[in-house]
């Protein structure tokens, strides 16, 4: 029987499930690629996979592969390919290309040509020319161009598979994703198989329902294509209707006796078709957001299995009550199995105890902040509540590893860009093992605080110290923003800042904890401890609520920081400096949008900017232009590479009425823009600038940033832009940076380091946080 070349697309980290789910299907010479896995099989295996695939995208027939250096090679090598023999007659058709080289960048051009050909050939060959239909094709022919190659292929799904048919047409662009994450999450925890063992799976926090509705099909045995009326094989010519007919039939008859099995099995007695208990199911979620219940029940009932999940209204409470309750159904049907393997006078094996997957994914959708905390307080309150056998997974759940206090025994990171998280696969959680008495903030009663490690009293002790000096510093200064703890104990290395909320805003304290990821040679697990014992100390101390509470894992390298655990998600809100508003980012970014030990830096450029023209470079979210423009700037210009960014600065900039054609945000490549800016009569009396260490930002091409590298060069360029009396302020955070002197003098530029009067008080104990010069022209 004649085999096909396929390949199926897939989520990003997902390739080794996806090969072995291919595998299960029965396709043959399967190997996970990047995004994908390609295998071979015949047309009934080709429909299989189709129908059957949970962690495919798209499942592509790899029709042929050509030279493309141009587009007349292009067009040859496609018009060659037998295209009679691949699309169905009268089959409307339509082109998507991918990629590109240096002849050919732009797809619709490439699109066209490949149209061009294969109507061309199915004109000469079979004499009439095929439909085009660019919004609704019968056949979806898809162009790959990678060098000088092309990979021609048609897409037998015609839309994504992670488009499941339970969606609702308002669910959003990103409900796939979400499909895909927890289809993902469920494969990696294992749970085909645990489920065919009888297990029961819960989520504390599940959103829109995406891991309890598949977690519930796999259960039940559904085909996630059963329900999809639409399918890019019927424009295949080789496309066999008997054939799907039959898996369709199998499909049916196997997801009937999958769900009678399903809701069977969480009966209190009775046979697998006994009408169910909903009182007692063992697949459930919760969530403390009503109008997400609605939403994920709705998803249950269309998918046909609202029967045998359970969706309620919980929080970290109630997490552990349902999961008690899922496991006792767990435990019902291992009875019923055992029961019934006896009954038929088999050889009973010793029965296993019940066993729980707590698995959690959240909306890509949802706001964090308050949301996100109750995700990961719910994870950990069911995860103790569940039976000893069970296995925890979490993607995108910010802060759960250290809630967990222990390392997870197995990470993967799933998804690029955007919807990029990482999957952590957890045994059962330690149990706090110690207790801190913590007195109250307000004066009320003090406080008894379960924690892992009887060492973090210490912590809770210094921290309270530190904090009474710097509420009273604070005060007294009018600081708002400020930094309490520095790794002031070696075990405790976190950076504590607390920002005070404003305008809409006003009353909210935050807390934002980025810990310092310890050397390789602490304890990972002993490490996680007492993080999360941070987490759980340090509200209580500083009298903050815990779902203001927001954390980050920072890890020091020579090139400055990178951050773990920023997720996709954002908390915005308001803080004020020096009676500025700014906005806050408190969770979805890397950093929040404003460096608090710049805090005197972006004074000092206030200072200066009365009758300024003021230009700032690597502008970030603008915090230095509202200091210059609220200084008496008569102009300023904001500079960045981030579209992101520059809209981030103009949103400070207008909270605080600085708008109109004397503020101007220019986006560019900092030193393509000053090379650019050399060339015009434009001048600046003051300019700022703050470079990252480094950068190797696609938007930059080839080129890369390193500040020690290339600061010379950024200092020389801005000088030519200040006028005869002009001044820039220079700064970095790479704690060993070395200005060169000599080779800035050859060109006339004159440094002078300030380093010392721009590090605040709440940044005394690690002056080393920035560099921070003058530079003028000789």
């Amino acid at each position: 029987m004649e085999k096909f070349e396929l390949f199926a697309s897939c989520l990003s980290g997902l390739e080794g499930q996806l090969a072995e789910e291919l595998k299960e299907l029965g396709c043959k010479r399967v190997r996970p690629l990047g995004g994908g896995v390609a295998f071979f099989s015949d047309v009934r295996g080709a429909l299989r996979a189709c129908l059957w695939s949970r962690l495919a995208s798209r499942i592509m027939l790899v029709v042929g592969r050509v030279d493309a250096p141009d587009a007349d090679a292009l067009y040859e090598g496609v018009r060659a390919l037998p295209w009679e023999e691949v699309l169905a007659d009268g089959a409307s058709m339509a082109v998507q290309a991918h990629g590109g080289n240096a002849e050919l960048r732009n797809s619709r051009f490439t699109a066209l040509k490949v149209k061009d050909a294969v109507c061309d050939r199915l004109r000469e060959v079979c004499g009439q020319r095929p439909d085009v239909d660019a919004a609704s094709p019968d056949a979806q022919i898809d162009v790959r161009i990678r060098e000088a190659r092309a990979t021609i292929s048609l897409d037998l799904t015609g839309s994504s598979l992670y488009h499941r048919t339970y969606l609702a047409p308002d669910d959003g662009a990103d409900a796939p994703l979400e499909c895909a994450l927890a289809a993902g999450v469920l494969a990696l925890a294992g749970w085909k198989a645990a489920a065919s063992a009888g297990s029961a799976c819960f989520d504390p926090a599940c959103g829109d329902g995406a891991i309890v509705v598949e977690a519930a099909s796999v259960a039940s045995d559904l085909a996630p294509g059963l329900a999809r009326d639409c399918w890019g094989f019927y424009g295949w010519a080789l496309h066999d209707e008997d054939a799907w007919g039959v898996l369709l039939d199998e499909a049916d008859d196997r997801f009937a006796c999958g769900l009678a099995m399903l809701i069977g099995s969480g009966a209190a007695e009775g046979p697998a078709s006994a009408p169910p208990d909903l009182g007692i199911v063992r697949i459930a979620g919760a969530s403390v957001s009503s109008p997400a219940i609605a939403r994920a029940r709705g998803r249950a009932k269309r998918a046909g299995l609202r029967q045998a999940v359970s969706i309620e209204l919980a929080g970290a409470e109630g997490a552990a009550e349902i999961v008690g309750r899922v496991s006792e159904a767990a435990e019902r049907a291992l009875g019923y199995v055992h029961a019934s393997q006896a009954d038929d006078g088999q050889e009973v094996p010793e029965r296993a105890a019940a066993t729980c997957l707590v698995a959690c994914v959240p909306p890509i959708h949802a706001d964090a902040g308050a949301q996100a905390q109750a995700e990961a307080a719910a994870f950990v309150a069911a995860a103790q509540a569940a039976p000893a056998q069970s296995l925890f997974i979490a993607a995108g759940v910010e802060g759960v590893a250290a809630r967990f206090g222990a390392a997870p025994k197995a990470r993967a990171a799933l998804g690029q860009d955007r919807v990029a998280v990482e999957a952590q696969l957890f045994d059962r959680p330690p149990v706090a093992s110690a207790v801190v008495i913590v007195p109250d903030s307000a004066g009320g009663a003090e406080h008894r605080v379960e924690v892992f490690e009887q060492a973090s009293e210490q912590f809770a002790a210094r921290l309270r110290k530190v904090a009474k000096e710097r509420r009273k510093w604070a005060k007294r200064e009018g600081v708002t923003n400020y930094r309490v703890y520095d790794a002031d104990l070696l075990d405790y290395a976190v950076a504590i800042d607390v920002y005070t909320g404003a305008g809409a805003a006003e009353g909210n304290t935050y807390l934002h904890i980025a810990e310092y990821a310890p050397p390789s040679s602490v304890d990972q697990a002993k490490a996680e401890r007492r993080f999360n014992d941070v987490l759980t100390l340090a509200p209580v101390v500083l009298g903050v609520r815990p779902d203001h509470v927001f954390s980050k894992t920072r890890r020091r390298d020579k090139g400055g920081s990178q951050y773990r655990d920023a997720g996709w998600r954002n908390y915005v809100t308001c803080v004020q400096e020096d009676g500025y508003l700014l906005e806050a980012d408190l969770s979805g970014y890397l950093d929040t949008g404003l460096f608090l030990d710049h805090r005197l830096t972006r004074e000092l450029i206030g200072a200066k900017a009365v009758g300024k023209r003021f230009l700032n470079l690597f502008a970030y979210t603008g915090t230095a232009s509202v200091h210059a423009a609220g200084g008496g700037a008569t102009s300023t210009c904001t500079v960045d590479l981030s579209q992101t960014y520059l809209d981030w600065a103009e949103r400070n900039m207008a909270e605080n009425g600085f708008t109109g054609a004397d503020h101007l945000f220019e986006r560019g490549d900092v030193m393509a823009w000053v090379t650019e800016c050399r060339r015009t009569p434009r001048r600046f009396d003051l300019v700022f600038v703050d470079p990252p260490t480094f950068s190797n930002s696609k938007a930059m091409g080839k080129r890369t940033w390193d500040v020690q590298r290339d600061h010379v060069e950024l200092l020389i360029g801005v000088t030519r832009l200040l006028d005869a009396e002009g001044e820039a302020v220079f700064s970095c955070n790479l704690r060993n940076f070395k200005p060169d002197v000599d080779a800035l003098a050859k060109y006339g530029v004159v440094i002078e380091d300030i380093s010392e009067k721009t590090i605040p008080h709440d940044f005394e104990r690690n002056p080393k946080i920035h560099k921070c010069y003058l530079v003028r022209r000789r």
